[in-house]
């Protein structure tokens, strides 16, 4: 027969994994605290039980603070890893929008110097065609004279 301080494990309500998980935790929870319940704890749960006396409660309450610490501890610890990671990132890709709109610039001012180069380029062009142009009209010019 069933101990008064124990309770069946299919009447708490929770899932077969979740109830596999308390088990497991109780019986962890009453083995590190060298308590005699860590024996009642392991044959209550193959009976399918859970203890519930104050004792075994209190034991897997603190042991549940325990492993919620250390799950916060572990969590604020990613977190500002990930903070870390993100802010290296942003950084990377600000130096890299830095880096690149350099880049453009200096890319449009050689553009800038290209078209420039391209309108003189073209001005001498038209002055060379018309000094061309005067050369020939001279030397046709001369050419008449010296008959």
């Amino acid at each position: 027969m069933a101990s008064p301080s124990s309770m069946s494990d299919t009447r708490l309500g929770l899932s077969r994994e979740d109830v596999q998980t308390l088990r497991q935790h109780q019986q962890i929870a009453l083995a590190q605290t060298g308590s005699a319940s860590s024996r009642a704890a392991s044959n209550a749960s193959s009976q399918g039980r859970l203890l519930l006396d104050p004792s075994s409660l209190q034991v897997l309450n603190l042991h549940f603070d325990r492993i919620m610490l250390a799950i916060q501890q572990r969590l604020q610890a990613l977190n500002y890893q990930t903070q870390l990671a993100t802010q290296v990132q942003h950084d990377r890709a600000a130096n890299a929008m830095q880096i690149a709109d350099a880049e453009i610039a200096r890319f449009r001012a050689i553009l800038r110097q290209i078209d420039e180069l391209e309108v003189e380029f073209d001005k001498i062009r038209r002055i060379r065609d018309i000094v061309r142009g005067f050369a020939a009209r001279v030397e046709t010019l001369e050419r008449r004279l010296g008959r």
